[in-house]
């Protein structure tokens, strides 16, 4: 047998509201680090466009 549990065993185990949870907490990690990226850049963006603006 596997050593990873399958979303059956998950749910069967821990219950149907904490399996949703896990399940879209990983799937929205990616985006969330998708979103912290562009955050990132958009404040380097703006850093640098107002000290060229001086």
């Amino acid at each position: 047998m596997d050593d990873v549990p399958t979303w059956g065993q998950l749910i069967a185990n821990v219950g149907f509201p904490i399996g949703v949870t896990l399940y879209l907490l990983l799937r929205f990690e990616k985006k969330i680090d998708v979103l912290s990226e562009t955050i990132n850049k958009w404040i380097e963006v703006i850093k640098n466009d107002s000290k060229g603006g001086k």
